[in-house]
């Protein structure tokens, strides 16, 4: 990893929970030796990437992020694409819809929809998910590369009782997410919520988030499941245009497959 990767890296760090961070919380999250961590932060600092606190003497994102930022929006409007999509799932499924944003190792909300057809209904709050415990993180993870499939190992922290928190059951439920299409979180991240999420792609042909349905676990079965997988199709498609990409060949015939075998199920009812 060359030297410009590793201070670069050190920005995935900060979060809406996190916005300021030591010297030494920077060293412990990277693994790495402080004087290390010192001359990557200080060339940042230098590039106005991220600046000091005076009050703190912590560090957070500086001045130079912003234009950099709302030029990358005004270019890939993300935000605005994947509205009218979530609109519509959360519309034909009947529970909440949401999308998100990988951003470096960390998978972050870009958005929410809530349905008016219950009176009763799942609410994401969280900005961001964790890779090894949601649907839409398993639905990255399985499609993403090793190296962030690695970072996602250490730790693998416990959600609920049915959290996967070994690399072998990870790797497992990758395997399965891979061969089905779908990242399925069954009460992993939240008791009483099932969560079923489809990975979204970019202009470069590599997996860039995912969007995904969040219902009470109690209101899930063959119906429903069938309807949200058939939804999330359509809704990953059609960002992953919106976003310039392209599903993988392999991905896309197994969806092709799914959609198929949802139509004769439909037909037989």
């Amino acid at each position: 990893m060359s030297t410009v990767t590793k201070a670069l890296e050190l920005l995935n760090y900060f979060s809406s929970e996190t916005p300021e961070l030591g010297l030494s919380e920077f060293a412990r999250a990277a693994a790495r030796d402080k004087a290390t961590v010192y001359r990557h932060l200080s060339a940042l600092e230098k590039s106005g990437f991220i600046e000091k606190n005076p009050r703190t003497s912590h560090y957070r994102l500086g001045p130079a992020v912003l234009p950099l930022s709302r030029l990358r929006e005004a270019t890939v409007p993300r935000a605005v694409s994947v509205k009218q999509p979530l609109a519509i799932l959360a519309q034909t499924t009947g529970e909440t819809a949401h999308a998100s944003l990988l951003q470096g190792a960390k998978l972050v909300t870009l958005a929410r929809q809530t349905s008016q057809a219950h009176s009763t209904g799942v609410v994401v709050n969280e900005k961001t998910l964790p890779l090894h415990a949601s649907g839409s993180g398993l639905a990255v993870l399985a499609f993403s590369g090793d190296t962030l499939r690695q970072q996602s190992y250490a730790p693998l922290a416990r959600f609920t009782e049915h959290t996967v928190t070994t690399p072998q059951d990870l790797e497992e439920r990758l395997t399965n997410t891979r061969k089905t299409g779908f990242g399925i979180a069954n009460q992993t991240f939240e008791t009483g919520v099932h969560g079923i999420g489809a990975p979204v792609f970019d202009d470069s042909g590599t997996v860039a988030g995912a969007i995904a349905v969040a219902a009470p676990a109690y209101r899930i079965n063959a119906r429903l499941d069938h309807t949200i997988k058939s939804q999330l199709i359509i809704a990953a498609r059609s960002i992953t245009a919106h976003w310039g990409g392209r599903v993988p060949t392999k991905l896309d015939d197994v969806w092709d497959e799914h959609s198929k075998a949802a139509s004769e199920i439909g037909a037989n009812e």
